[in-house]
C-alpha cells in the first residue's frame, strides 16, 4: 500500500433522481478538488424510490456505463480523476430482480463491479418492512480490486454484520474495505458506530464507509454517520450531523504496517479444523 487521501460522501436520495445524481456530482468534484484520489459513494446514492422508478436508472449488465446513475459519474474518473467506488448501484439481472452493485469507476470506465451478498429482511422498529429480496438479487462472490494505490475489499451495508466477508477480504490481501451503506436510523444508532470500528479493528484494514442521512419519503430514514476508520481502530474523519458532507482523509501507509505488526492478528489465525465446535451436555 501507499499513502493516499480518500474521501466518503454523505448524502440524502430521494426519488428524485437528476436531484440525487447532482448531489453527488459535485460531491465527487469536491473531493477531487481537495486531492481525494479514491471516493466511496454511499449506498442507492442515485435516488431511494419504488422498483418501477429504480429502474429508469438500472444499468445494464453489458453496457453500464450507459445508464444515467453512471454515465455523469465517468468523466470525473478520467485524465487523472479518482478511482470512484459507486455502490449500490441498481444493475439488471436475468431473474427480473437488480442486483445491488458497486460499480468501480476508473480512467472514464467500469473497471469492476462487486453485487451485493447480504440482503436485508428485516423489520426494524420504526421503519417500513424491509424487503430487498423482493427487488434484488444477491451476488455470487467477493471482490478485491486492486488499485495503483492499495488493494481495496469491497461490502455494501448489510454485509457489514457478516465477519466472516471481511475476513476473507483481509486474507486476500485487503488493505482499505468500502463500506456504502444506507443503514436505517434505529439500526444505525444500535449497531453502526461499533460495527464500522470492529470492521476496521478485526481486518487492520482502513475502512471507508459512505452512508445515507436524513429522510428518504415513504417512511424511510437513514442514520448517516459516514466514516472514515484507520487499521487501528482510530476515526479519522467522521459526519455527527444530518447533512450532506464530503469527510476525506490521509489514510498513512505506515499506519496500517504499525498495525499489524504491533498486533499480528493474521498470523495469529487459526484454520477452521481448529473451530470445529464440541458440543458438551452437562448432567442433569
Amino acid at each position: 500500500m501507499h499513502t493516499l487521501r480518500a474521501a466518503v460522501l454523505q448524502t440524502n436520495a430521494t426519488a428524485d433522481h437528476a436531484g440525487s445524481m447532482a448531489a453527488v456530482v459535485a460531491g465527487v468534484q469536491q473531493a477531487a478538488e481537495r486531492g481525494a484520489t479514491l471516493v466511496v459513494l454511499p449506498e442507492n446514492y442515485a435516488g431511494i424510490a419504488p422498483p418501477a422508478e429504480r429502474l429508469r436508472w438500472a444499468a445494464d449488465a453489458d453496457a453500464p456505463e450507459q445508464c444515467s446513475a453512471l454515465a455523469p459519474l465517468l468523466p470525473l474518473c478520467d485524465g487523472g480523476g479518482p478511482v470512484v467506488i459507486a455502490g449500490g448501484t441498481p444493475e439488471r439481472a436475468d431473474s427480473g430482480r437488480c442486483h445491488n452493485t458497486a460499480f468501480v469507476l476508473a480512467g472514464g470506465r467500469v473497471a469492476a463491479r462487486y453485487r451485493k451478498l447480504h440482503l436485508f429482511d428485516a423489520d426494524v422498529p420504526g421503519q417500513p418492512p424491509l424487503r430487498e429480496s423482493d427487488e434484488v438479487a444477491p451476488g455470487d462472490g467477493a471482490v478485491l480490486v486492486r488499485t495503483a494505490a492499495a488493494a481495496v475489499g469491497l461490502s455494501i451495508c448489510y454485509d457489514l454484520r457478516f465477519g466472516e466477508l471481511y475476513r476473507a477480504l483481509a486474507e486476500a490481501g485487503a488493505e482499505l474495505i468500502a463500506i456504502p451503506a444506507a443503514f436505517t436510523r434505529p439500526s444505525g444508532a444500535a449497531h453502526w458506530d461499533v460495527l464500522v470500528r470492529a470492521r476496521a479493528i478485526e481486518t487492520q484494514c482502513f475502512v471507508l464507509a459512505a452512508a445515507q442521512h436524513g429522510e428518504h419519503g415513504r417512511g424511510r430514514a437513514s442514520f448517516g454517520h459516514a466514516a472514515i476508520i484507520d487499521p487501528w481502530g482510530r476515526v479519522l474523519a467522521q459526519q455527527l450531523d444530518d447533512c450532506d458532507a464530503v469527510l476525506v482523509a490521509d489514510l498513512d501507509a505506515q499506519a496500517l504496517l504499525e498495525a499489524r505488526a504491533r498486533i499480528p492478528t493474521a498470523r495469529h489465525r487459526l484454520p477452521p479444523s481448529r473451530l470445529a465446535v464440541q458440543t458438551v451436555t452437562l448432567p442433569t
